[in-house]
C-alpha cells in the first residue's frame, strides 16, 4: 500500500508511480513480503498495478482512525468478492474466490485482514506515521499499542525536532 499511495515518506517528498508499468515495477521491488500481491504463476500487468493503486488509495483511510473504516472495508470486501475457502495440497486458507484475478484476490485478502483486525477490537493498531513529512502506514505490534512512528528514522527526526524546539524556547 505504501508503495502506491504515499507521497511523503521519512521526511521527504516522494513521487508515487503514476502509470501501470512503473507501479508494477514498484510492486515487484517489494515482492516476497507478506503484503506482496505477486504470487507464483501470476504475471503482474500494468493494468493490474493501476487497479491495485486504486485499492490502496481506497483502503488508506482505514489506517488514519477514520470513523468510516468499517464501511470502507465492507465495501472493498463486497466489491472484490471476499469469500473464505481452502485450496491446494496441502490446503491453504484464502479469502477470495479460487478463480479471482490477481487484483481481486489481493484486495479481498487485504480487506479481510483489515476486517479481522478491526473486528477483534484492534483497529487502533492500524496507524499512520505521526512524523512531519511522512504518510507511511503500519500495523503497531507493540504490547501497549503505543507506536507512533513508522520507523527509527522518523522517530529520531521527530525527537530531534522537538529537542531543537525546546532549546529555542
Amino acid at each position: 500500500m505504501n508503495e502506491l499511495a504515499v507521497d511523503r515518506a521519512r521526511g521527504r517528498r516522494i513521487t508515487p508511480p503514476t502509470d501501470g508499468p512503473a507501479r508494477a515495477a514498484a510492486l515487484r521491488a517489494v515482492d516476497g513480503t507478506p503484503a506482496s500481491p505477486l504470487r507464483p504463476g501470476r504475471e503482474l500487468t500494468g493494468e493490474d498495478a493501476d487497479r491495485l493503486a486504486e485499492v490502496a488509495a481506497e483502503l488508506r483511510p482505514v489506517f488514519g482512525r477514520d470513523p468510516a473504516a468499517a464501511a470502507l472495508v465492507n465495501a472493498t470486501l463486497i466489491r472484490h468478492g471476499a469469500v473464505p475457502h481452502l485450496f491446494g495440497d496441502p490446503p491453504v486458507l484464502a479469502f477470495h474466490r479460487e478463480d479471482a484475478d490477481l487484483v481481486d484476490g489481493w484486495a479481498a485478502s487485504a480487506a479481510t485482514a483489515l476486517a479481522m483486525v478491526i473486528g477483534v477490537g484492534q483497529g487502533v493498531r492500524l496507524r499512520s506515521c505521526e512524523a512531519d513529512g511522512c504518510d507511511l502506514v503500519f500495523f503497531d505490534v507493540t504490547r501497549n499499542a503505543s507506536r507512533r512512528f513508522c520507523g527509527l528514522s522518523c522517530q529520531n527526526r521527530a525527537k530531534a525536532s522537538a529537542y531543537r524546539a525546546r532549546r529555542r524556547a
